[in-house]
């Protein structure tokens, strides 16, 4: 069935890899952002927290590539009529497989990314420190989340991924509402 809907609807396939690297492109910027926003808390832990988003978004263009790999393996690319088209089936549903396994070394990346900016914010003297500890929970629910499915998948739950979503939105519209005082980032550094 999977294999019949990549074939099927291939612009949308396409479409949800251009959304990705869309994103890819957004989490770098959010990285610097971060970075610049919080280096006047500690310099140190806010270049390790862009290096672990950095990582994190690596890592899921690795998995996202894989993703992909089904639409070549599915689709009429040279070589691929040395397998029968049920083992192109295999094959294409191996690679969405490894993807998403790829993808919880992702959530942990990014909850860790995550968490140290929770910590950062908490310090700072110019955000609102309720984001800070929310961000922190928010992180730990990523890698709690990537950590169970590891280890203990009958703990793992959707749910775990939920407060990055009490962090993230929240924080989005006081920064677009309220802004930064560039004067109070100054005298922090």
């Amino acid at each position: 069935a999977t294999a019949a809907n990549t074939l099927e609807r291939p612009t949308l396939f396409s479409l949800s890899f251009a959304a990705y690297l869309v994103e890819g492109l957004c989490d770098i910027a959010l990285c610097v952002f971060f970075y610049i926003l919080l280096k006047p808390v500690d310099r140190n832990l806010a270049l390790l927290s862009a290096f672990f988003g950095i990582a994190s978004m690596v890592t899921f263009a690795v998995a996202q590539s894989s993703f992909f790999a089904s639409s070549i393996v599915l689709g009429d690319t040279p070589g691929m009529d040395a397998f029968t088209p049920g083992q192109r089936e295999a094959l294409a549903y191996l690679t969405l497989r490894i993807s998403g396994t790829i993808a919880w070394l992702f959530l942990c990346l990014y909850g860790t990314a995550s968490m140290i900016r929770g910590y950062l914010i908490a310090r700072s003297t110019y955000l609102p420190k309720i984001f800070g500890v929310l961000f922190m929970i928010g992180g730990a629910g990523f890698f709690l989340r990537s950590a169970t499915y590891l280890l203990a998948p009958k703990l793992s739950s959707p749910l775990l991924l939920m407060p990055m979503a009490l962090a993230g939105i929240p924080m989005m519209v006081w920064l677009l509402v309220r802004g930064i005082d560039p004067v109070r980032v100054r005298g922090a550094a």
